[in-house]
């Protein structure tokens, strides 16, 4: 059993999709803990709360916490939302290309 080029292609275009939204967990973790973590009535008191907070808004564009709090951080998770929908289309999309590029009709 071998793969062909649509399959590598369908896994690169996963694994570059995964990589960048690493990378923008990690920007957007610092980002939201540099800029929450002081506001009154935060609910980022460390690290781990900006992490979890980030990791969440990219997995389901949604969280139990109050934050973002500041303008900066509301900025920040639009940002960090716009990237969580680009990224579901485009595997979406992907996933779409490879299926109907396997369509022998």
């Amino acid at each position: 059993m071998s793969w062909e080029d649509h399959h590598k292609r369908l896994v690169a275009r996963i694994a570059i999709a995964f990589s960048l939204t690493l990378l923008v967990d990690a920007i957007g973790t610092v980002l939201i803990w540099a800029l929450e973590r002081h506001a009154q009535g935060t609910e980022i008191h460390d690290f781990g709360d900006a992490l979890f907070f980030t990791t969440v808004q990219l997995l389901t564009v949604s969280s139990q916490l109050k934050n973002p709090l500041t303008s900066a951080g509301r900025v920040v998770d639009v940002a960090l939302e716009v990237w969580a929908l680009f990224v579901v289309t485009a595997i979406a999309g992907s996933f779409a290309a490879f299926f109907g590029s396997a369509d022998p009709s």
